[in-house]
């Protein structure tokens, strides 16, 4: 039992309360049941706390700082007709110089829109394809999703995991300050 709690990488005060359980039990000549199921229950709880610890304490495969501190997307609200969701974009709009990007929100959904060219807009799907978490972040170049990290770029491909597959394209055309995205 002492081997396998060296073995797991809990915390140092989940191994001593196990053997000073291991100690109390060595030390008594006779052991009635009651006692011992009570000692192993109590070593066995040590064990699995200390396994969750290590489960929780950064395992590196979180997201970084940096994206962790990705500034927020601008959210625009957007009208749905049919199977089209219309943004105006007038001069105050975050999307009204290329390279800008935001939050499309409306009833048809939200979209990571952002500004390619002059006359040109990508609309993704603003759920992320490792957990469906809402991507909310954008560091100037790509969307980042808060849950895990995943970086996509403004065309939703993978930079960065855990995500695997891209997001979702739809079809936008830009006329008369009007971005038409169809779903």
């Amino acid at each position: 039992m002492q081997a396998y709690l060296l073995l797991t990488r809990g915390s140092r005060s989940a191994l001593r309360a196990s053997a000073a359980a291991v100690s109390q039990m060595s030390d008594a000549k006779e052991i009635s049941r009651r006692n011992f199921c009570r000692h192993a229950c109590q070593a066995a709880s040590c064990v699995a706390l200390g396994s969750l610890i290590e489960a929780c304490g950064g395992g590196g495969s979180g997201p970084s700082a940096l994206q962790l501190t990705a500034p927020q997307l601008a959210v625009i609200n957007a009208n749905t007709s049919g199977s089209s969701v219309a943004v105006q974009i007038d001069s105050s709009s975050p999307l009204a110089a290329v390279g800008g990007a935001a939050m499309v929100r409306s009833s048809g959904g939200s979209f990571l829109v952002s500004r390619t060219a002059q006359e040109t807009f990508t609309a993704l799907t603003s759920t992320c394809t490792h957990e469906a978490c809402t991507i909310t972040g954008f560091d100037n170049t790509n969307y980042v999703c808060p849950c895990h990290g995943s970086m996509f770029t403004t065309a939703g491909r993978v930079v960065m995991g855990p995500a695997t597959a891209p997001l979702r394209t739809f079809a936008t055309q830009f006329s008369n300050n009007v971005l038409t995205i169809s779903i």
